[in-house]
């Protein structure tokens, strides 16, 4: 191995402060992708990088090497009825309620554009789409890339597992950063989420940057130095990305579970759903639009018209889906109900998250399984008036026994005022890009 590129090397030099070559970058990364670098060489490196930070430039080198870890999928040359389709994607970086990807992405195919929605599981009190998918009875997230691209040219929509040769280096270390403490680093998240996208191959980026207590980032300045970090990696890429800051201090919509987010997300496709659901998939949707070279269209008209609609059917279909069955409902339920009457002035989005995971929304470890019926719905949106005994919360679970278990999670987790909150007019707070 050439001087300087060996691992205890390569964690002196971020160890005190200094700034990684492009070759001790890929020395690392790949070293740790073949098993060269140990795990707990590599956990070391990922300890002084959450520490020290990194330069705008070894974030790009870093981001760089987890792409050419793997394959890069080709979506040049996709066609429909002789016309060129462009590809835009979206991520979110997660948060309590969040179903956006669900409605967003047959809205977005239905205007003509390929959205390659490459998405991922749950773990711990955030929800995964494809977690919420698998809820619609013979839906699978398995796609092989041939499969990938001929859906995408007939429907303009997929949302599916990425496949194991793609940027294999974040599957094996964020596994390791997850068991020692160092998945909050900015460059790391960054890099994380930016090699997949852009191994994607996708032409266009939003990215959807939670802020609040449900969020990962619960800090504004910490969430607006991802977005800039993240929206600079996909310049370096020639892949065109904005960023949208939206708020997760309360969950988004009124349900967090995986058949109770569906059900959601088909009210906003048919053109209803909790107002703070639409409008954001309609911010994002004008962001991904004016990415995909449609800056002028209104993606509502979409939504009432039944487009949206009827590209979803086809999307869920093409995947063996069923878009008409029934989805699954757990089997029981519990109602909290408010002890006096007022206004809901606070309804805490990770406690919500906590107790959905509880009645066995999510899982704890990786590959466990999850209740499709489970979740939480709340009655009410911030700033809503709710009587005394009226319904606040309903928690659906298959396992009565955890039922007390969520209801810890759930002590404090809103508050009852006499007189009206104020209410933010935008989920949206800012746009970076």
């Amino acid at each position: 191995m050439s001087a300087g590129l060996d691992p205890v090397s390569i964690i002196g030099v971020k160890r005190d402060d200094g700034e990684l070559t492009t070759a001790q970058i890929d020395a690392a990364v790949h070293g740790f992708t073949a098993g060269s670098v140990a795990p707990e060489q590599m956990s070391a490196l990922a300890m002084a990088i959450l520490w020290r930070g990194m330069s705008r430039r070894e974030i790009a080198d870093w981001t760089a090497a987890m792409i050419d870890s793997g394959v890069r999928m080709d979506l040049t040359g996709l066609r429909r009825d002789g016309r060129a389709l462009r590809t835009v994607d979206k991520h979110s970086t997660g948060g309590v309620g969040d179903k956006i990807t669900l409605p967003l992405t047959p809205l977005i195919a239905s205007y003509g554009l390929a959205v390659p929605q490459l998405s991922g599981r749950g773990l711990g009190h955030t929800g995964g789409t494809l977690d919420k998918l698998e809820a619609v009875p013979g839906w699978s997230a398995q796609v092989s890339p041939d499969r990938l691209r001929a859906q995408l040219a007939q429907v303009g929509a997929v949302i599916c597992a990425a496949s194991d040769d793609l940027a294999p280096a974040d599957r094996k270390l964020y596994a390791l950063r997850d068991v020692t403490g160092t998945v909050a680093s900015i460059p790391l998240i960054a890099a994380s989420i930016m090699s997949k996208k852009i191994a994607e191959g996708t032409g266009a980026l939003v990215l959807d940057v939670k802020v609040g207590s449900g969020a990962f980032m619960t800090d504004y300045d910490d969430a607006a130095e991802l977005a800039r970090t993240m929206v600079s990696l996909g310049a370096d890429a020639n892949v065109a990305t904005t960023a949208l800051l939206t708020d997760m201090s309360a969950p988004l919509g009124r349900s967090a579970g995986n058949a109770l987010e569906v059900a959601e997300a088909v009210d906003v496709l048919a053109g209803g759903g909790p107002d703070d659901v639409v409008e954001l998939t309609l911010a994002l949707a004008r962001e991904m639009l004016a990415a995909g070279g449609l800056p002028d269209v209104d993606p509502a008209e979409h939504l009432a018209g039944g487009q949206a609609m009827d590209t979803w059917r086809a999307m869920i279909a093409a995947q063996g889906g069923d878009p008409a069955a029934p989805l699954p409902v757990a089997a029981h339920r519990h109602v909290v109900t408010a002890p006096q009457a007022g206004f809901l002035s606070r309804l805490d989005a990770l406690a919500v998250g906590l107790a959905a995971w509880e009645l066995g929304a999510g899982r704890s470890v990786p590959g466990a399984a999850v209740s499709a019926g489970a979740g939480v719905t709340w009655h009410a949106a911030v700033g809503d008036r709710i009587d005394a005994g009226a319904p606040v919360l309903t928690l659906h679970t298959d396992r009565p026994d955890r039922i007390a278990a969520a209801l810890a999670r759930l002590e404090g987790a809103y508050d009852l005022a006499g007189t009206p909150p104020e209410v933010p007019e935008s989920r949206v707070l800012s746009r970076i890009g």
